[in-house]
């Protein structure tokens, strides 16, 4: 029984090897090899029968199941007796000879049985391939194959074979004439020798240790002779590659003498194979091999063929090659072990042979011969210790190579020569010196070709930078050669781009140093001329650091080193320089290049300079430090940023020193020297002075005007002078430095020593200029004029200064303005000129009045008439234009400073009215913040003596105030802000104190944010805001100068503007109506006049109170006149419906009479839309359509809430079943053309649709009533919508009730009142409706608090056998509602509750089962709530009834079945009726298992819910526990291994179901989902895994068998795959 089961499954699956899907073709083998677990002979056997049986098998698939023989038979060798590894060993050797031909696969599988086979019986094997490996005769390739596989795997067992092996293989070898043999035979040969080699190396554990090498030595030989002289002359690629891999091992097992005599022939022979191989790793291996073998044997036949040798390593070592391919790598590791070898036995021919070759004008040879030269160095170092100065010396010319790969190549070289000594013999300092040099390449020389292998992280800089930093830490020799010598690149230009790689190493070494002692760390730059001094070090290091993130962070590496040298620069900097160079250093940290304030980093540096200077206080190291800043001035020309602050660090020294001679010298020398054609050179001579004048103000005044007087000033100054004649030009740039200089002087000079030197030495030298036309001269004038001013103006006796030269200047400045282009800005010549003004203006004596008029037009149009730059230059005039308009700010500021009085600033808002109003954006923009910056200084400085009007506030506001709608967002902002200022000015004149905040006007810095908004709804809205607050702080005698100057603003051509002038007087009139009591007839008349001309709204809003009017004394009337205006109502027509809602009692009246129009008439009309149509379609009615649109208009008016209010139940309750009745109805067909025309010429506001006509009135109705939030949570829910559609109508309607019971609860009773009423309706879905509404109030506990509990149950009660199925399970949901929503009442009214959910589950009225889903998931929340004396009666009765719903085809039904089974299974829990439903329990756990699987979500998430409350009412703690694990939400479920956890326990506590569990799981083989098709086969499997061998009799194998087979012929390949596995594991039960 159990063997003829076993092949019975066996059976089964190998006619299942032959499925066309390869995944399903490998689970088959895998069952076959699980069968081979639990019986490994009877599979084996089934599959030897298989094979026997079926001769015409393809290969492919005989292939698969001798896979499977050979994992059984490698997994089970020790359990196989020696007939059936016979059996198996005749099977597999028949099956590898079967086939003549070669077929890979099938016999590398045969063979890899015969192989598995060996490890144990290799006796048994070897017979059998021995019988096949007969002397006279070729074997089949396989099988030599086979006997090179078997000596690799099992070399102990395979060697005493060998002898006899080889000795009949040695004649076959000639009579092989076929590529394929002789490659068997190759590689055979290799795999050999190669466990001869080995069984030797490990001969003290080899079962015979006698064995000896030359017993193999004959044969090897004559092996040799055949492979080496016939078969390696080869055609075939592959065969001679065979054979190559065979002579590298074979060559160790020659006879030495016999070695010594072919390798003359052998080695000229493996060498020639390099140009005919493109992979040659196996050339360069099995050369390594033989030169290996032929070095072990001391031969000397070798040195003659050295450089035939070299020149072929060489030639691979520079072929062009990839440089990713994986065989390339190895080649090139081949290549260099053969180098190795030769480099140890012959080190002055390698060396002979590869020096030269640097000079060779090929890249790659040079390229390969350093990585050569690298790799000797390193591997054969004890032979190379002699040469060293030989290759030091020949290594000078490659350090001239300008090639970027050899340039890498030599650095690789010269770190090598660092490890092991190179460096210190002599030569060695030019090798350090290349690698320096290399690091200071700057990175845009190192760009490569696209083609090149290099990448950015081998570049030759980065291999520079890693090699001199490792020399210097990790090799200890280097010190004494690197130190001090890396000091004298410090300094040099060319070395700039290696200071941070120089500085990062010298500080390691001087650190070093430091740990040796004070005396071997000191510096002694006399006693070594190449050694910079001191003060060489400390100007270039400090010059340097000014730009600290230039060549990788060069800043705090020159600083670190500072501070290492600090004994060297000066002995009593040491303390000191520890305390301030560190904050330095964490500065630079906390910024980057693109955050760092470069004036703020050079300021800390300078100060770092003068506290030096202070602790030093030495006049001759002074005098020494600032002589060589002088002298590295020229070293930085073409660096404008560090010669800049090289000038600074000159003048803080100068200033330091207390040598006048030196300071009048140097200056001298600075002056006459200086790049006078460069601005910034200029800019940083003139702060050189300036810094240096703080010290000494009259030498540095008497230099200047000594150097002014010069002849260096004249333009030609005779053949004898010493300077030579220049041009005009070069003397307008030395006139500018100086002009700077005097500048500079005026800024930073004390301030007690200037103001007397202004009028007699500063400014008289700059006057005699002004009347130059050089750009850049007049720059430097009117920037130095710029300082001076500012320097008199912060001086403490500038209020007593009397300045009789400042008219001049002024009108100098004037004129420098008006000479500048007004359409362009492209020099910071005004704004500093504007700058001069502002300072000026304050001085005494005063302008006059036309003269500031003047300045100020003058100004104005210099600077806003500036076009904006085109987008490519943006970014570069941006930061200019911003200063130069801080410029004109500041100008007008101080003008204005002159008269602080309203009348002041009107005559300051007068000169920029013209531009507010220009037609062109960037001058409105740029006017309304100049405006703003006026109004805001006004406010800052106001200073009120008595209470005084601010007469002019209404023509101010009404000036600014339309501006809050400009077409520019930032134009608006400003408005605002002008506004905003004039409010506070007003509150100011009232007599509030400045730091007073009124909550009214700070409204306004709120509302700035919503004009950045282009919709225009949200603009105007925002205006009508800022109209609110102004008329709120307006006074009312400024009223009418307002509106009046907002009038005037209707005509503004900014059509934007206009309106908001309309949208700020309306809020005016209603907000102060009152006041223009006697004005308001003619204001309307006015703007009802243009209610017939225009569409505008802000014209439309101006009508609302004539209405009002009209309609408080004819409310019927015009409310009738309304109605029968044309649908759809037009803007002015709206306009009117909403100016009824002005007054509450008025509004009531018109309410009621809508609501009155609205329910009279029938909603609907039954037509056919088409003749042959047999569904009838809806067509609203005109009267209730009009009414619904006027009801959302007068709701929609903010003054209509109180009426609304009173109104509520009524409203709400009509426009909800408005709502509901409209759901699907269309317009009449006559307004159906009529809105297609309408919207063909421009689309109208509001649709005409009549359901979303009444959703939009019932959301205006709650919005008007109070309840915001209950339109906002409908809103966020998407409830509004749902409302409108036919299919998500009920959804809307609970979210609906959901909100108003959250937020509207104090409405609900009346609201419930008005809907009772309307379920008797006549029309089906008001009923809907209503029911739906009521029922989800109940979800609520407010229904219980406000006592409608009991009503509403009797409501839905009544309505169980309503005729609607709709409006059964609605009733149905209500029911269970109050699992939720009153919770403690469900056990008052279970039975009630029990017997309708029953009842809705036997509905047989329903075809589509959603009544009975509806009480399933309503059972579900109320099971938990329940009496236990009500419920246990019916579980098991309701359990069976949901049962059929488990394999539903809705994936509704099923979830929800599903999930109430796991109430169910919980409702048992401790309540004593475990027992009974047990049953039921175990009936439903293989579908919950296999739903799991469900492709539905909901259902595999129920399923988990499921599973877990049934865990306890099996009884079996570990198994509850394990699903509780597994299965609990939100954790990821590994079906797979969830499913045999189950399994395991299942048969472990509960053994006794694994019949049923089986048999249930049959049912699912035939399941119409794949997934669970799958499972099924499956949980079988894990099943039967886990079963005990006593309860097999459970199993009827027979059935199971049979629909596991015919799953194998399953169209999902999924299936297939599992049904393979299962019918694996059923070996077991075998």
């Amino acid at each position: 029984m159990t063997e003829s089961y076993v092949k019975k499954l066996a059976a089964i699956l190998l006619d299942a090897i032959t499925d066309k899907d390869p995944l399903v073709q490998e689970q088959v083998c895998g069952a076959l090899c699980a069968l081979g677990e639990a019986a490994p002979e009877e599979a084996l056997g089934a599959c030897e029968e298989y094979l026997r049986q079926h001769e015409k098998l393809a290969h492919p698939y005989r292939t698969m199941i001798l896979r499977a023989m050979e994992v059984v038979v490698s997994s089970h060798i020790g359990e196989l007796d020696k007939a059936k590894a016979r059996a198996v060993t005749l099977l597999a050797s028949s099956e590898m000879t079967r086939a003549k031909e070669l077929v890979c696969d099938w016999q590398r599988a045969a063979s890899n049985v015969l192989v598995a086979v060996g490890k144990r019986f290799v006796g048994t094997v070897m017979e059998e391939l021995l019988s096949k490996f007969q002397p006279g005769a070729l074997p089949h390739c396989s099988v030599v194959q086979t006997l090179a596989n078997l000596a690799a795997s099992n070399v102990f067992g395979m060697v005493p074979f060998l002898t006899s092996l080889l000795s009949t293989m040695l004649p076959m070898l000639g009579m092989a004439k076929h590529d394929a043999m002789r490659v068997a035979f190759c590689c055979a040969l290799q795999h050999f020798s190669e466990s001869i080699l080995e069984y030797l190396a490990d001969l003290d554990q080899a079962p015979d240790p006698t064995v000896r090498k030359d017993t193999f030595a004959t044969d090897m030989l004559s092996a040799y002779d055949i492979l080496f002289t016939h078969w390696l002359q080869s055609r075939e690629a592959k065969l001679r590659l065979a054979v190559l891999e065979a002579l590298g091992p074979m060559s160790h097992l020659l006879p030495g003498e016999k070695l010594e005599e072919q390798l003359p022939k052998l080695l000229p022979g493996v060498l020639a194979l390099y140009k005919k191989h493109a992979e040659t790793v196996h050339v360069s291996k099995s050369l390594g091999q033989i030169l290996e073998a032929a070095v072990s044997m001391g031969s000397r036949t070798l040195e003659p063929q050295l450089d035939s040798l070299l020149a072929a390593l060489h030639a691979q070592i520079c072929a062009p090659v990839e440089s990713s391919s994986p065989l390339v790598v190895s080649n090139q590791k081949e290549v260099l072990r053969c180098f190795t070898v030769l480099a140890r036995c012959a080190p002055d021919r390698l060396l002979a042979f590869l020096l030269p070759k640097l000079d060779a004008s090929n890249e790659r040879t040079r390229v390969g011969t350093l990585q050569v030269v690298r790799h000797v160095i390193n591997s054969a170092a004890s032979q190379m210790e002699v040469k060293k100065p030989f290759i030091l010396s020949s290594m000078r010319l490659p350090l001239l190579d300008t090639n970027t790969k050899v340039k890498r190549a030599v650095v690789q070289v010269i770190s090598a020569m660092a490890h092991h000594g190179y460096l210190e013999q002599p030569g060695g300092e030019a090798m350090v010196e290349y690698i320096v040099q290399q690091c200071a390449l700057p990175p845009e020389t190192e760009k490569l070709g696209p083609d090149s292998e290099d990448l950015t992280a081998d570049s030759v800089r980065a291999v520079s930078v890693s090699a001199l930093y490792l020399v210097s830490t990790a090799v200890d020799r280097m010190s004494d050669v690197l130190w001090p010598y890396l000091l004298a690149f410090l300094t040099p230009v060319r070395f700039t781009g290696a200071l941070t790689p120089l500085c990062r190493s010298l500080v390691y070494l001087a650190q070093k140093r430091q740990e040796v002692g004070a005396e071997a760390f000191l510096i002694q730059s006399d006693s070594n001329v190449t050694l910079p001094s001191p003060y060489a070090i400390t100007a270039r290091l400090l010059t340097v650091s000014s730009q600290p993130y230039m060549g990788d962070g060069r800043g705090a590496a020159s600083l670190r080193l500072l501070n290492a040298l600090h004994r060297s620069i000066h002995p009593l900097l040491g303390q000191r320089w520890a305390t301030t160079i560190p904050p330095l250093l964490e500065h630079l940290d906390e910024f980057t290049e693109e955050t760092l304030s470069q004036k703020e980093w050079e300021e800390k540096l300078l100060a770092f300079l003068r506290d030096t200077l202070a602790v030093v206080s030495d006049n001759t190291w002074i005098c020494q430090l600032s002589l060589e800043m002088c002298k590295q001035l020229p070293c930085y020309n073409g660096l404008p940023q560090e010669k800049n602050f090289l000038y600074k660090c000159v003048g803080t020294v100068l200033g330091a020193t207390s040598s006048k001679d030196v300071v009048r010298r140097q200056l001298r020398e600075l002056l006459e020297t200086a790049g006078h054609q460069e601005e910034a050179e200029r800019e940083g001579l003139a702060c050189c002075f300036g810094i240096c004048a703080i010290s000494h103000l009259d030498d540095v005044l008497a230099q200047l005007g000594d150097f002014m007087r010069s002849d260096v000033f004249r333009k030609s100054t005779g053949i004898f002078n010493i300077f030579k004649e220049r041009s005009e030009n070069e003397l307008e740039k030395l006139k500018g430095t100086v002009i700077l200089c005097y500048g500079h002087v005026a800024a930073r000079a004390p301030r007690e020593l200037v103001l007397p030197k202004v009028e007699s030495d500063l400014l008289p030298n700059m006057f005699h200029y002004f009347s130059t036309k050089d750009p850049a001269l007049k720059l430097c004038l009117v920037q130095s004029m710029c300082m001076a001013s500012q320097a008199i103006c912060n001086n403490a006796q500038a209020g007593s200064f009397h300045f009789s030269r400042k008219p001049e200047l002024v009108a100098q400045m004037m004129e420098f303005i008006k000479a500048e282009p007004p359409d362009s800005l492209r020099s910071p010549l005004r704004k500093k000129a504007m700058l001069a003004c502002t300072y000026l203006v304050s001085l005494e004596p005063a302008l006059e009045e036309q003269v500031r008029a003047d300045l100020v037009r003058h100004c104005l149009h210099s600077v806003l008439s500036v076009l904006p730059d085109p987008e490519g230059e943006r970014d570069h005039q941006e930061s200019l234009y911003l200063d130069t308009m801080h410029a004109l700010e500041d100008l007008l500021t101080s003008l204005l400073r002159r008269d602080m009085t309203p009348q002041g600033l009107q005559i300051m808002v007068e000169h920029l009215r013209p531009w507010i109003k220009s037609p062109r954006g960037h001058e409105r923009v740029r006017a309304l913040g100049l405006s703003a910056c006026l109004l805001r200084h006004f406010l800052d400085h106001l200073r009120v003596g008595a209470l005084v009007p601010f007469h002019n506030l209404g023509l101010l506001i009404g000036l600014f105030s339309p501006r809050c709608a400009d077409l520019w967002p930032a134009t608006r902002q400003e408005a605002v802000s002008c506004v905003y200022a004039l409010l506070y000015l007003q509150l100011g004149y009232e007599g509030f104190a400045r730091d007073y905040r009124d909550d009214v006007v700070e409204r306004l810095l709120t509302l700035k944010d919503g004009l950045v908004d282009p919709d225009p709804d949200v603009l105007f809205h925002t205006c009508h805001s800022i109209g609110q607050i102004i008329a709120k702080r307006l006074p009312p005698e400024q009223l009418i100068s307002l509106l009046l100057t907002m009038f005037e603003g209707l005509g503004d051509p900014d059509k934007n503007c206009s309106r908001a002038a309309t949208v700020m007087i309306n809020c005016l009139l209603k907000e102060r109506g009152h006041v223009l009591l006697e004005k308001v007839p003619e204001l309307v008349t006015v703007l009802r006049s243009k209610l017939r001309d225009t569409r505008e709204e802000d014209i439309l809003k101006a009508a609302q109170h004539s209405v009002y009017l009209l309609a408080s004394q004819h409310c019927a009337a015009v409310v009738a006149s309304l109605l029968g205006s044309p649908l759809p109502f037009d803007s002015h027509t709206c306009t009117l419906w909403r100016a009824l809602a002005v007054e509450p009692s008025l509004t009531t009246q018109v309410l009621g009479l809508l609501l009155d129009k609205m329910s009279r008439d029938v909603p609907f009309k039954e037509t056919r839309a088409f003749l042959l149509s047999s569904s009838p379609g809806r067509e609203a009615t005109l009267l209730p359509l009009a009414a619904t649109c006027a009801l959302y208009e007068v709701m929609s008016a903010p003054a209509s809430g109180p009426a609304v209010l009173g109104l509520y139940p009524q409203l709400f309750a009509a426009l909800l079943l408005r709502v509901s009745c409209t759901v699907g109805v269309v317009l009449p067909r006559t307004l159906q053309a009529k809105e297609r025309r309408s919207a063909a010429v421009a689309p109208a506001p509001r649709t005409l649709e009549p359901c979303s006509s009444a959703v939009e009135a019932l959301q205006a109705m709650l919005l008007r009533g109070g309840s915001e939030d209950v339109v906002q949570r409908m809103e966020l829910e998407g409830g509004w919508q749902l409302l409108r559609t036919s299919a998500g109508h009920e959804e809307g309607v609970a979210r609906l009730a959901s909100a108003m019971a959250k937020f509207a609860g104090p409405r609900l009773p009346l609201v419930m009142a008005a809907l009772v009423c309307t379920q008797g309706s006549i029309y089906e879905i008001q009923r809907v409706t209503s029911t739906g509404f009521l029922a989800e109030l109940l979800n609520s506990n407010v229904v219980n608090d406000l006592m409608l509990l009991e009503s509403l149950l009797d409501s839905l009660a009544a309505r169980q056998k309503d005729p609607c199925a709709s409006v059964r399970r609605l009733v149905l949901r209500g029911l269970a509602n109050i699992a939720s929503g009153s919770p403690d009442k469900v056990q008052a009214h279970g039975p009630q509750l029990l017997t309708a959910v029953l009842g809705g589950l036997d509905d047989g009225d329903d075809p589509h089962s959603l009544v009975a889903l509806e009480a399933m998931v309503g059972l579900a929340r109320l099971l938990d709530l329940m009496e236990p004396q009500d419920l246990h009666p019916v579980l098991p009765h309701v359990a069976i009834r949901i049962r059929p719903f488990f394999d539903s085809e809705k994936v509704e039904l099923r979830s929800a079945s599903i999930r109430l089974f796991g109430h169910l299974n919980k409702a048992c829990h401790g309540g004593g009726c475990e027992d009974g439903f047990l049953e039921q329990v175990v009936g439903g756990l293989v579908p919950l298992l296999l739903h799991l699987q469900d492709p539905q979500a909901a259902v595999s998430s129920a399923c988990r819910f499921a599973l877990c409350m049934s865990g306890p009412n099996l009884k079996c703690e570990e198994l509850a526990a394990a699903l509780q694990k597994h299965l609990r939400e939100g954790r990821g479920l590994h079906f797979g291994e969830f499913l045999n956890c189950a399994c395991k326990l299942l048969m472990h506590h509960l053994p006794d179901l694994l019949g049923r569990l089986v048999s249930t799981s049959l049912f699912y083989f035939k399941s119409s989902w794949e997934d669970v098709r799958a499972a099924a086969p499956m949980l079988t499997g894990f099943l039967v895994l886990h079963a005990e061998a006593e309860h097999r009799p459970q199993v009827d194998l027979e059935p199971l068998t049979a629909a596991l087979q015919l799953l194998l012929k399953d169209p999902a390949p999924l299936v297939r795959v599992k049904a393979a596995e299962t019918l694996g594991r059923l070996g077991k039960f075998a």
